[in-house]
């Protein structure tokens, strides 16, 4: 199978649509890469795992190939360590970000998450201060999804949520999914936006990946339907982290406030509040053409290191992060709360 395929194209491929848990295997790392502790190093907000239980229930599922498949189907642990050691990661909070669909079935929905959240929860066990988890819900059955908020945080201790863009033809804003916010909320828990692809089209771009610019339009229509709907001034509380550095979002933000001064979309007050609400993670990647955009946008405080492991390969993360450190945009403040103070306000217990 071609390892160059999207996310959606590779489980099409398979004969499905669903499962986009991120990974990619090579050799076993060396002791010192392995285990090593980056002190006071960068902490990882954006990197996604397939621990080996995970890729096998999805095998079983026929949801992956058993053989083969895209590479980012094969995270292994000592990859994952070797590339924070390169790259001088302390901590890194793991995700799964498995299109809705995947779980549209109610019986699929409830095995997939416990199977996933509960990797997740023995990954951490194993590794204390190395990892943290964003916990898996089915958004498209909100009595179960509750249920597995309950379970995630009171039993297994994730570290927050992660919620795809949309569901079910409705995005995250959508009244419908009031009753899971609402929860999250009463947690103060840390929320992460993750998309998918445009749910409402198949047209494709001949040469050009659903990841390079849908992913993002996917991740800010999800922003602005937080904004319009009134959810984020419902959920005050809620510490939302926006994937890929909000999408568009911080380079619309001169357009929005125009619209709303027009009666077109919310008060430009609104706006500016909720642009400096979310997070956002530098996993667009972060470069000097986007960096001081979403400074001017949303300032330092609310931007967090992010490196979208494994679906971007270790190599590629290398040199984002390099891009990064050298970008002039960051003064030595900014880059040290880029890097581990504004992840250890959401994650504190990374921080031992």
């Amino acid at each position: 199978m071609d390892i160059r395929l999207t996310r959606r194209h590779a489980l099409r491929a398979t004969g499905v649509t669903a499962v986009a848990a991120a990974g990619l295997g090579s050799a076993p790392a060396s002791a010192a890469g392995g285990t090593a502790r980056s002190a006071g190093g960068r902490i990882d907000t954006h990197h996604h795992a397939v621990p080996e239980v995970i890729r096998q229930w999805a095998i079983s599922r026929g949801l992956l190939p058993a053989e083969g498949g895209p590479s980012w189907a094969y995270w292994t642990e000592d990859d994952a360590l070797r590339l924070m050691a390169d790259n001088q990661i302390a901590a890194a909070v793991v995700s799964a970000p498995v299109p809705s669909i995947a779980f549209a079935d109610r019986a699929l929905a409830e095995e997939g998450v416990r199977v996933c959240n509960e990797a997740y929860a023995a990954l951490v066990a194993r590794y204390p201060g190395r990892f943290g988890f964003f916990a898996n819900v089915a958004p498209l059955h909100l009595d179960l999804a509750l249920e597995q908020v309950r379970h995630a945080f009171d039993d297994l201790g994730a570290d927050g949520v992660l919620v795809m863009a949309s569901a079910g033809g409705k995005y995250v804003g959508d009244p419908a999914f009031d009753p899971l916010f609402a929860e999250l909320h009463r947690r103060r828990a840390v929320v992460f936006i993750h998309p998918d692809g445009l749910p409402d089209t198949e047209l494709e771009l001949p040469g050009v990946s659903n990841s390079l610019a849908d992913f993002l339009l996917d991740t800010t229509r999800a922003a602005l339907n937080l904004i319009a709907s009134g959810t984020l001034e419902r959920y005050p509380d809620l510490k939302i982290i926006l994937s890929h550095a909000g999408g568009f979002l911080p380079y619309l933000a001169g357009r929005a406030e125009s619209q709303g001064r027009q009666g077109e979309f919310v008060d430009p007050a609104v706006f500016r509040r909720a642009l400096r609400a979310f997070y956002y993670d530098t996993a667009m990647p972060a470069s000097p053409y986007a960096m001081p955009t979403l400074l001017k946008a949303v300032g330092p405080s609310q931007i967090l290191y992010g490196t979208d492991f494994a679906a971007r390969p270790a190599t590629e993360v290398g040199v984002i992060t390099r891009d990064l450190d050298g970008d002039t945009a960051l003064d030595r403040h900014t880059r040290r709360a880029v890097n581990r103070a504004n992840a250890l306000r959401l994650f504190p217990r990374l921080g031992g």
